[in-house]
């Protein structure tokens, strides 16, 4: 199969009850920093290598924590392939290829089990691995 590279899985969003608990732990315990923080609900890390979403949300039983996970691509038209890839493969798109606000851009889709996943290219982190 000639699909599009990929670099891994270097990212993932999770909804979180107590945003302000989370930071605290994931930057002064485990060291991550702090890349962008939106809005007060929403709060996304690195530890330079990876990206760490988190979303501030209830969430009660049924769908854990986990709200998707991202596969790192070094470059923007990278996603687009990987959607052209998908859809050949008949892999419906949740997302087409968006570009966002800090200048990521990606596409979202889903495995068999319905777990989301999104291939991103991610400025701080994707030329770098």
């Amino acid at each position: 199969m000639n699909r599009p590279a990929a670099r891994g899985i270097r990212h993932l969003a999770l909804r979180v009850k107590d945003l302000q608990k989370m930071r605290q732990f994931y930057v002064e315990i485990l060291g991550y920093e702090v890349e962008w923080e939106p809005d007060a609900r929403n709060l996304y890390l690195s530890s330079g290598t990876d990206n760490l979403a988190l979303h501030q949300e209830e969430f009660e039983g049924g769908r854990g924590s986990l709200d998707h996970l991202g596969i790192l691509v070094k470059a923007p038209q990278d996603v687009d392939a990987w959607a052209a890839f998908l859809k050949e493969h008949q892999i419906p798109l949740r997302q087409e290829p968006k570009t966002h606000r800090d200048g990521a851009r990606s596409i979202y889709f889903c495995d068999p089990e319905q777990n989301l996943i999104q291939i991103i290219f991610h400025p701080p982190i994707s030329g770098g691995i």
